[in-house]
C-alpha cells in the first residue's frame, strides 16, 4: 500500500513515491538539486514540478552548483524563456541567490547534510502537518542568511523529501523506523 496522496496516474509519481521521497539520503547533489526544487515549488504542486524535473536538470546544468552561482543575465534570459520550467523571475533569480548562500553553508559545515543535521538528530515520524520547530528554526536562519522561497512549508516539504521527516502513512510500504547517520 502507497500513501494516499500518492497519484496512481502519474508513473513519475508512482516511482518518486517508492523510490526517492521520504528515504533519507547525505547526498550532496540530490540534497542541492531537492533544495532548488523545492523552492520552485512554493506554491505550486510537487507534482507540477516532478513533471518538469527532467527539463529542469537540463536548464540548471544537472545542478551543477559551481555552474548556476555563475548564471548571468544572458543565462536568466534563456531560463525565462524557458517554456519546459517554471518561468518565475522572482524564483530564477532567488535559485541562483541561494545557490550561493547554499554554497557558503557547505562551506561552513563541510556539508549541508551536517547543517541540516545540527536541527534535527533523529528522524522525525509525522503525519498531516506543513511545519514544525525544526522547519520553523531552519527557515528563520536561511532567511536570515539572505535566501528567499524558503519558509517553514517549503523546508518542511524538503525535508520530508530528503527523509529527515517521515511522513508516509502507517500503512504505507515506505514507513519505516531508522537513523539519520
Amino acid at each position: 500500500m502507497r500513501c494516499k496522496w500518492c497519484n496512481l496516474k502519474n508513473d513519475l509519481y508512482i516511482d518518486y513515491h517508492d523510490k526517492e521521497w521520504g528515504t533519507l539520503t547525505n547526498d550532496e547533489h540530490t540534497l542541492y538539486e531537492m533544495f532548488i526544487l523545492e523552492t520552485f515549488q512554493a506554491g505550486l504542486s510537487w507534482e507540477c514540478i516532478l513533471n518538469k524535473r527532467e527539463s529542469f536538470r537540463k536548464a540548471y546544468d544537472n545542478f551543477d552548483i559551481d555552474k548556476v552561482i555563475k548564471y548571468d543575465s544572458k543565462k536568466i534570459e534563456e531560463l525565462l524563456n524557458n517554456k519546459e520550467i517554471i518561468r518565475n523571475k522572482l524564483k530564477i533569480n532567488a535559485s541562483i541567490k541561494n545557490s550561493i548562500i547554499y554554497k557558503e553553508i557547505v562551506n561552513e559545515y563541510g556539508s549541508f547534510y551536517k547543517y541540516l543535521t545540527s536541527y534535527i538528530k533523529e528522524i522525525i515520524y509525522e503525519n498531516d502537518k506543513t511545519t514544525n520547530i525544526v522547519s520553523d528554526n531552519i527557515s528563520k536562519d536561511l532567511i536570515k542568511r539572505g535566501m528567499s522561497f524558503v519558509g517553514s512549508t517549503t523546508i518542511y516539504s524538503y525535508l520530508q523529501a530528503i527523509g529527515l521527516i517521515n511522513s508516509h502513512d502507517k500503512d504505507c510500504f515506505k514507513y519505516k523506523q531508522s537513523k539519520v547517520s
